[in-house]
């Protein structure tokens, strides 16, 4: 477990998959209104995240090294933010996904969870580069991204749920970068 000031990170599973649901649709609604169709950001996607998540987190991978991490950020108990960490093929690991309770950006959550993404990449998953896909209008997000030092690689349409095609961007932070990032305490099972 890590615990900053009021933050704490741990590792999240099944039991998390309501509350990750919850906050995935919640900030999905606020942050891409005027990005996402608005047929993309409906009453039935609240559904569909929650069993995205049951089925992602209730999913057996075979090996632990590919075996997806979630991480989870509570305040006095409750999930206030999530990062999704991806093993991929080539031997990186994508950050499929990071997200922070609307209204609470911009307090160091964000920071904190991709600080302890970087410490399990580096420790379970050596000489791994980082990578994540960013909206192209999420301008807030690309930002606090290039603050925390991840490189664009490359634009390209991403598919979202509905057959959206988005134009987007490719983050990436390099094996080294990974590697030499600050602290790196692992999160404790909970």
């Amino acid at each position: 477990m890590i615990s900053s000031g009021q933050i704490v990170i741990r590792r999240g599973g099944v039991r998390d998959a309501e509350a990750v649901a919850e906050l995935h649709a919640h900030s999905w609604r606020t942050t891409y209104r005027g990005i996402v169709p608005e047929e993309g950001l409906g009453d039935g996607m609240a559904a569909q995240r929650r069993e995205l998540w049951e089925l992602r987190l209730d999913a057996d991978y075979g090996e632990p090294e590919n075996t997806p991490e979630l991480l989870i950020a509570e305040r006095a108990g409750a999930v206030v933010g999530f990062i999704y960490l991806v093993p991929q093929p080539d031997g990186g690991v994508l950050i499929d996904n990071l997200h922070v309770r609307p209204g609470l950006n911009g307090g160091g959550i964000g920071r904190e969870l991709l600080t302890a993404g970087r410490a399990h990449v580096a420790e379970r998953h050596p000489g791994a580069a980082l990578s994540l896909e960013v909206l192209r209008d999420n301008t807030r997000a690309i930002a606090f991204y290039e603050r925390e030092g991840a490189e664009r690689v490359r634009a390209q349409e991403g598919e979202f749920p509905g057959g959206f095609l988005l134009p987007e961007y490719v983050y990436a932070w390099s094996a080294e970068r990974v590697a030499t990032g600050a602290d790196r305490p692992e999160p404790a099972d909970r």
